[in-house]
């Protein structure tokens, strides 16, 4: 009899787990798609987007490296990089170890870019949170934020 209700309990627990993973996982992608309204990205595209972000945290990088880095294929980074040379936000240089590879790197005109929308991003968000919850609510989400940043730590 005590089995059965554990297993009840188990699945009503499991059930609740499911259905908040899947609100949370609906909430993430609204709050990220309000966030990314508040600066404009400039129509670039995931690919470009991602090999921005990662020459921004590592540093200057070969095409290649990037397409490993990046998970795409090195003749599909090519392509990416060639519109963003185009677009100002990256340049190319020889690598000072092996003349013949260009190592790229980002342009002062994307860093500015990047911080700009980093700001205005972070402006949104905290009038929004001033204008929409009070200090008891602000209270709560803060809880909430060091509860989902346990989940988001492996």
């Amino acid at each position: 009899m005590a089995s059965r209700m554990d297993d009840e309990a188990d699945d009503s627990q499991l059930a609740r787990a499911s259905a908040l993973a899947a609100e949370l996982r609906a909430l993430v992608a609204k709050l990220r798609r309000r966030l990314r309204e508040q600066a404009d990205a400039g129509d670039l595209t995931p690919s470009q987007v991602s090999a921005v972000l990662r020459l921004e945290k590592t540093g200057p990088s070969t095409t290649s490296a990037l397409a490993r880095a990046t998970g795409v294929r090195p003749q599909s980074m090519a392509a990416v990089v060639d519109v963003l040379e185009a677009a100002g936000l990256v340049s190319g240089a020889p690598d000072p170890a092996d003349g013949r590879r260009t190592l790229l790197s980002l342009t002062e005109a994307c860093r500015t870019r990047l911080r700009e929308g980093r700001a205005a991003r972070q402006d949104w968000l905290t009038r929004a949170l001033q204008q929409r919850f009070s200090p008891q609510e602000q209270d709560e989400l803060a809880a909430a934020v060091q509860l989902l940043g346990r989940l988001a730590d492996d």
